[in-house]
């Protein structure tokens, strides 16, 4: 079974992504901060990561870069979803190792998961 984890501070999206990847055959595994997604991100090296940028106490960003500078993790695949639109943004994750950047209003639950049973090759 992969394991996805979830480092993302809504509450309500954790519970339903949750759902949504039990139901599809995943482990999931959530941090809803920074600091906790990337002890977990290390503890227990999953499949994928999706990430979000604004994020309490450690940034997305600074998560993307502690990643992929440890040779321990650095090659389990970061999907970024966040609200940040702009092309700096944008440019700045893939830069830092980001797979995939979603925009969460521009995605549906569906095509998110679509996105990760892609980059998990199922």
């Amino acid at each position: 079974m992969k394991t996805i984890l979830f480092i993302e501070d809504e509450s309500a999206l954790q519970k339903t992504f949750g759902e949504i990847l039990k139901r599809e055959g995943y482990k999931m595994i959530s941090a809803l901060d920074g600091e906790t997604g990337l002890k977990l991100c290390k503890t227990e090296k999953p499949d994928l990561v999706i990430l979000d940028l604004i994020l309490p106490k450690l940034h997305g960003f600074e998560i993307l870069k502690k990643v992929k500078a440890d040779e321990e993790i650095k090659d389990i695949p970061i999907i970024v979803l966040t609200n940040l639109e702009t092309m700096a943004d944008v440019e700045k994750a893939i830069e830092l190792g980001a797979m995939t950047y979603l925009v969460k209003a521009n995605y549906s639950l569906e095509e998110v998961i679509n996105k990760v049973k892609k980059a998990l090759g199922a």
